[in-house]
């Protein structure tokens, strides 16, 4: 299975990593190729300003990342709605996106982060969690290529 993670928000990030995390309980090889957005995923709480832009930068500050930050796609309402959710996942004992992160880590889900994405956004290898491969395009899709189940999200 390979997934295209394009988004940061926590609702997409959630069902990203349920679905790499069945497969990979099932006995799936999964590639998560994260780009642009999705980037935000797998970034560290905190990224050093390093050689950005000014609009790379103004960019990072706006879209900072990392699980921990990830709000809803919808019905945030400033906060109150991730709050909600992240408090529903908490009561019916659902892991955390960070836990998920780790899971999938563990079953040998391979991260991807997209290079082109990167250099736009003026982000380098040391802003991201444990990553497997920085590539692009062409390395998706060959991965897509050999999978049978291939998602965007």
């Amino acid at each position: 299975m390979t997934l295209i993670v394009f988004s940061d928000d926590l609702d997409r990030a959630l069902a990203a990593f349920n679905l790499a995390n069945t497969g990979a309980s099932m006995g799936m090889k999964v590639n998560m190729f994260f780009t642009f957005w999705g980037l935000g995923v797998i970034k560290k709480e905190s990224v050093a300003r390093g050689d950005k832009s000014f609009m790379q930068w103004m960019m990072g500050l706006m879209k900072r990342g990392s699980a921990k930050r990830l709000t809803m796609s919808r019905m945030n309402m400033l906060g109150v709605g991730t709050g909600v959710m992240k408090s529903m996942m908490k009561k019916y004992r659902m892991p955390a996106l960070q836990e998920m992160i780790e899971l999938a880590r563990e079953q040998g889900v391979r991260f991807v982060a997209c290079t082109t994405s990167m250099a736009l956004m003026g982000l380098a290898e040391q802003d991201f969690i444990e990553v497997d491969e920085y590539a692009g395009a062409a390395t998706y899709l060959g991965l897509a290529t050999e999978s049978g189940v291939n998602l965007f999200i």
